[in-house]
Order: structure tokens, then C-alpha cells, then sequence
């Protein structure tokens, strides 16, 4: 069994290896106006995450007031208010337009990953604040 594990371990390391050595081989023939929008693009992606994990927690006093209410409409209101306003930012980023059907497909799975990651973070606020 544990050469099994050793044949399958080195496998997997050398397919990681290639992957890696193709990915590099790629970005180095890419001419400089593409790897620019990558970047880029990534770069947007980067910050528009980061304001996503830092948004719920910088409005903490917000999510404790709204626990104090009791109520699952004004916690469903905040959540929605959240991830709407996430949502503008990451259109605004990309410049109000986003192509295509993978484009759209690619907005809206980050604004439900976005929705979701709101509502647990101010559940959980919500609970450690009472």
C-alpha cells in the first residue's frame, strides 16, 4: 500500500511539475498587451475579494444592530444591501461592462460566492455579539 501511495504521490508531483513548467512556457509566449489585461483583470479581482472579506467585519456595530432587532427582514435586508452594493463595485471595476455569456456567468457566481460569505460572516458576527 504504501507504494501505491509513493508511485501515486511522485505522479501527481510530476503532472504539478509540467502543469507548472506549461503555465510558465505559456505566460512567457504571451504577447505583453494580453498578459496586461490578465494582470490586471487579476489585480481587480484581488481588491474586489478583499473588499468583500473586509466589508461585513467593518460594519460590525451595523450587523449588531441589526441582531438587536430580532428580526429576519432587517438581517435579509442587510445582507441584500451588502452584497448590491459589492456587486456595483465589481461592475464599476470592470467598467460597467461585462461580455459575454461566460462573463455573466463568471459575475454572478461571484456575487453569489459574495452573498453567501455575507450571510454566514453576519450570522456569526450576529451570534458572538449576543
Amino acid at each position: 500500500m504504501d507504494f501505491l501511495k509513493t508511485v501515486g504521490g511522485k505522479i501527481a508531483g510530476g503532472l504539478v511539475a509540467l502543469a507548472v513548467i506549461a503555465a510558465a512556457i505559456s505566460w512567457w509566449q504571451t504577447d505583453p498587451a494580453t498578459r496586461h489585461a490578465i494582470v490586471s483583470a487579476a489585480g481587480r479581482l484581488t481588491g474586489w475579494s478583499l473588499s468583500v472579506l473586509a466589508l461585513p467585519w467593518l460594519c460590525f456595530w451595523i450587523v449588531g444592530w441589526v441582531a438587536r432587532m430580532d428580526s429576519n427582514f432587517a438581517g435579509a435586508a442587510l445582507v441584500f444591501i451588502l452584497t448590491a452594493l459589492e456587486a456595483v463595485a465589481l461592475a464599476w471595476l470592470f467598467g460597467w461592462s461585462i461580455h459575454g455569456a461566460t462573463g455573466w456567468i463568471f459575475y454572478i457566481a461571484a456575487v453569489l460566492v459574495a452573498a453567501v460569505y455575507n450571510l454566514f460572516t453576519c450570522d456569526w458576527i450576529a451570534e458572538q455579539i449576543e
